[in-house]
């Protein structure tokens, strides 16, 4: 006699492809973060939320810091979708340009979050998150440069004037966020700090 065919739910289960479901767990760690704080999340934690086994998590991340870097990265890349959609939208022009630079950059900080807020607390003073974060100011700077090149001189934009910016970014974001600036002061002198590397290049 013959075996009858497996009914569907005798069937094995059908593995999610590795970029679904490292979607699926990086959604599922944003939700935990958000409803219970960046503490609360482990990688067991995680697993249990999203209904796999801890060695799938493992295999994803490795590590707890793995994974916080994971969530960073997420983050940044939807902030660099967001900006790269912005300056093409934007005016062929300096102005607009900078503008956009500057604003993209506040209000990414700004809108960050606590979920954010709690990832990069929990990273400061690893070595992941310095060198992510030195990978993603590299990549900003030269996504800077590349801009704003068609209103620079021959040389372009310095890499001094670039880690200026950088620095003056970064503290007029922090400052807009904590609320001791307005985010238009602040987006308006990283304008001029802009405008005014723009100019020295020439």
């Amino acid at each position: 006699m013959t075996a009858s065919p497996a009914s569907p739910a005798e069937s094995p289960k059908r593995r999610m492809p590795r970029a679904a479901r490292t979607r699926q767990l990086l959604d599922t760690a944003w939700a935990l973060i958000g409803d219970e704080g960046t503490d609360a999340l482990t990688l067991g934690r995680l697993a249990d939320a999203a209904g796999v086994s801890k060695p799938i998590v493992y295999d994803h991340f490795g590590t707890r810091n793995g994974l916080l870097v994971a969530l960073y990265q997420d983050y940044d890349a939807r902030q660099t979708a967001l900006f790269a959609d912005a300056i093409d939208k934007a005016r062929p022009t300096l102005q607009e340009k900078a503008r956009v630079i500057a604003s993209s950059y506040v209000s990414c900080v700004v809108s960050q979050g606590r979920e954010m807020s709690g990832v990069i607390a929990s990273l400061n003073g690893s070595p992941e998150l310095t060198a992510v974060k030195r990978e993603y100011q590299h990549a900003f700077m030269d996504m800077c440069a590349g801009i704003l090149a068609p209103f620079t001189g021959p040389a372009g934009v310095s890499g001094a004037s670039l880690w200026a910016m950088m620095g003056a970014a970064d503290a007029l974001s922090e400052a807009a966020a904590d609320g001791e600036i307005a985010d238009s002061d602040a987006c308006e002198e990283l304008l001029q700090v802009i405008l005014s590397m723009v100019k020295r290049s020439k």
